[in-house]
């Protein structure tokens, strides 16, 4: 599987193949991975008053300026489900605004308030203390970046 062994196999009995161990699964690594450094953001976006996920989303906020909610879906691979009731929340606390727009009736904008604006110079903190923990050296961050990117371009058969 490309991955390193790092138990011993039990035996199978004659003739069958042995169970896939658990740490050979490069799944479970991945979910392993992405549990630990989102509970590392935890505390730093904590101070913010934010959550991982709401990090993001104002994070593509920062990055493109107003987007439709569509499209900020379509950036975060997140269901119109799971984000309204993101963007409800940072809206409440003051961050975003979100408006019908004039010339679609169906389409909801999403933008960044004041407050929300001003909430980017504060983070700018998190990323280098995260990149800190990590304990990679550039070469190995950007090696990881570009495996992870194929990986879900070729699991999402966008590639």
């Amino acid at each position: 599987m490309g991955t390193e062994k790092t138990a011993e196999r039990p035996a199978a009995p004659s003739g069958e193949a042995a169970p896939p161990l658990l740490d050979d699964q490069l799944c479970f690594l991945l979910y392993t991975a992405s549990r630990t450094v989102t509970a590392r953001y935890r505390p730093l976006l904590d101070e913010l008053n934010l959550t991982y996920p709401q990090y993001l989303v104002m994070l593509v906020l920062w990055e493109r300026g107003p987007v439709s909610v569509r499209e900020l879906g379509t950036a975060l691979h997140l269901e119109s489900s799971t984000l309204s009731p993101l963007l409800k929340r940072l809206e409440a606390a003051g961050l975003v605004r979100r408006e019908r727009r004039t010339d679609d009736e169906r389409s909801v904008s999403v933008t960044l308030t004041e407050a929300g604006l001003d909430l980017r110079e504060r983070i700018l903190a998190v990323p280098p203390v995260i990149g800190d923990a990590m304990g990679l050296t550039d070469e190995e961050f950007e090696a990881a970046g570009k495996l992870l990117r194929k990986l879900i371009a070729n699991v999402s058969g966008s590639h």
